[in-house]
């Protein structure tokens, strides 16, 4: 029980098939005390999957709202008098800002992606430190991407907010090393939830993934919650500021199988 009579808040459950959710159940498995927050249109959803975690808070909230995020903070402090592991699983772009070109994107919809995407991350920490401080030190997690180094079509502004969301990490790291608190992002691969509905041509994403990776297959949810268990419980407790990446090796490739066959192609 690596995180018995810890406890854990967690933004970002939408469905049984949300990332949020995998990492739920492994910290939860492994002993941790959960809260989790809401939107107002997926209440129901997270209401239900909390009720199968016994002692589980679930809160509404607005993540952008510094005000909410703060009442979120203070429901957990008075009821579990601290916090240990803060998970991040919050993210948003306009539709539009995904479908249009990058050069098309907004102001307003730039504004939004990073508010939500990024600016989130500072805002929740910011608030959690005084209960952190309370127990001793502690651990956030988020989610990112790959798309923050490298374009992929139609993932747009969405790479650019996780670009500021990983460098968040660095430096939010630096300024909170000193109070026993880590902070590390995982960069997964490709995996299919109602979020990634949102992104046109993401099922050939998924596929090209999976058969360029040097593991050959898709990234699994429950993998992103062993790595989160890792990096929340004292196993990781030298690990700080970092983005690790979950997504069967793909992002070391430099060229793929069907690259290279074009390239051979070309000169021949």
């Amino acid at each position: 029980m690596l995180l018995e009579d810890t406890t854990g808040l967690i933004f970002g459950v939408s469905s049984r098939r949300s990332i949020a959710w995998a990492i739920a159940q492994s910290l939860a498995g492994a002993g941790a005390h959960l809260a989790f927050t809401y939107r107002e249109r997926v209440g129901h959803n997270v209401k239900a999957l909390a009720a199968t975690l016994p002692g589980s808070l679930t809160m509404k909230y607005d993540v952008r709202s510094d005000g909410e995020i703060q009442a979120v903070m203070d429901r957990v402090d008075g009821e579990f008098d601290g916090l240990d592991t803060l998970v991040h699983s919050v993210a948003f772009a306009p539709k539009e800002a995904l479908d249009k070109p990058y050069l098309h994107t907004t102001r307003q919809a730039f504004q939004t992606a990073l508010g939500v995407s990024a600016y989130s991350l500072i805002a929740m920490a910011r608030s959690a430190l005084p209960l952190m401080r309370k127990r001793g030190g502690g651990s956030i997690v988020t989610l990112t991407y790959l798309g923050s180094e490298r374009v992929f079509p139609n993932y747009n502004v969405m790479g650019v907010a996780k670009a500021a969301l990983e460098a968040s990490v660095r430096y939010l790291a630096h300024n909170l090393g000193p109070h026993n608190i880590r902070v590390n992002a995982i960069s997964a691969g490709p995996i299919k939830t109602l979020a990634a509905k949102g992104i046109r041509g993401f099922s050939e994403m998924h596929r090209g993934t999976a058969a360029a990776s040097p593991l050959k297959r898709d990234t699994e949810v429950s993998g992103l919650g062993d790595l989160s268990l890792l990096l929340t419980s004292d196993l990781g407790r030298g690990v700080t500021g970092q983005v690790i990446y979950l997504d069967s090796g793909y992002h070391i490739m430099g060229m793929t199988e069907r690259g290279r066959t074009a390239v051979s192609e070309l000169v021949s």
